[in-house]
């Protein structure tokens, strides 16, 4: 059994792997909720769509999000009628998620019972499951104010130097339904490589889930999404930087210190292996840039064998 702990796009890749490597029906993913908006009168969960649109072959993988061959004649129309900027892309079809999703909330169910209805509607075999079934929206703290994590990262394209971050309502916020069992019942956890301050870093701010990772007997690994002082995906880099840290393999690891067991380390970062290994960490050195289906599958066997060997 293996548990995922996923943001969006870059852990969809790997997941994709993953998923090809091992029985799918043997794999839950955890995924990070603090992305969701609500736009329109409709609930939005971005990271929940995008792992489920790439595990059910749907995805547009031009853009890692969203469905192949979507329009968008809806949102187009709805502009006009709000006479407002266009700035978040929601395709006619990927509509039809939001809309039922929103539905069902509105009729008392949570959020984590409609993630289960849509991946099976699907045809996805792994577990999807949000982090918690409470709405913990981010909101990135910046020197031009505070905004939701959606608008700093699309309509304002992380422009903004981040001075800090804040996960609204995660104090009452606990581990969705079937989190803890998959995380105490898995053989291997593994942290996508998603950035760790606002992928990764809402999931772990949920109370008690950090307990969960230390109490399980499963071996943590972790991705690194830094390769070469760079992030591979997103504003990673950027954000370590605006908030006075090294944009760097090894303060990622730092990040991770306290609960994973394994580090997965690009190649071009090895000269960080022994910085790493002096937190704890076993090092696992090889290539992390996922630019084909190979390349997700080999860095998915790879991490799988890490986590065997360090068990």
């Amino acid at each position: 059994m293996i548990t995922a702990l996923a943001g969006g796009v870059g852990a969809s890749k790997f997941l994709d792997g993953l998923c090809r490597v091992a029985a799918p029906e043997d794999v839950s993913i955890i995924v990070n909720t603090g992305d969701d908006i609500e736009m329109f009168g409709l609930y939005i969960a971005p990271d929940l769509d995008i792992v489920t649109y790439t595990l059910a072959g749907v995805v547009n993988r031009e853009t890692g999000w969203g469905l192949a061959g979507e329009t968008f004649n809806c949102l187009e129309r709805l502009l006009d009628y709000t006479q407002t900027e266009r700035w978040f892309n929601l395709g006619d079809r990927d509509l039809a998620t939001h809309i039922f999703r929103t539905e069902q909330m509105r009729e008392g169910r949570s959020l984590s019972e409609v993630a289960e209805r849509i991946r099976t509607a699907l045809g996805v075999k792994s577990r999807i499951l949000p982090m918690t079934d409470t709405h913990t929206p981010t909101t990135i703290i910046t020197d031009e104010g505070e905004m939701h994590f959606q608008e700093y990262l699309i309509k304002r394209r992380a422009q903004p130097k981040v001075t800090g971050i804040r996960f609204e309502n995660i104090e009452s916020a606990a581990p969705a339904p079937g989190v803890a069992e998959a995380i105490l019942q898995s053989d291997a956890v593994i942290i996508c490589p998603s950035n760790p301050l606002i992928s990764i870093g809402p999931i772990l701010a949920v109370p008690g889930m950090r307990d969960l990772l230390k109490q399980t007997g499963a071996i943590v690994a972790a991705i690194s999404p830094v390769v070469g002082g760079a992030s591979l995906k997103g504003p990673t880099d950027r954000m370590l930087a605006d908030l006075g840290m090294q944009v760097s393999a090894a303060q990622v690891a730092r990040i991770y210190s306290g609960i994973a067991d394994v580090f997965i380390l690009d190649v071009q970062d090895e000269a960080a292996k022994d910085e790493i290994e002096k937190l704890g960490l076993k090092v696992c050195v090889t290539g992390t840039v996922m630019r084909g289906l190979e390349d997700k599958i080999s860095l998915a066997r790879t991490t799988l064998d890490a986590a065997r060997r360090a068990s």
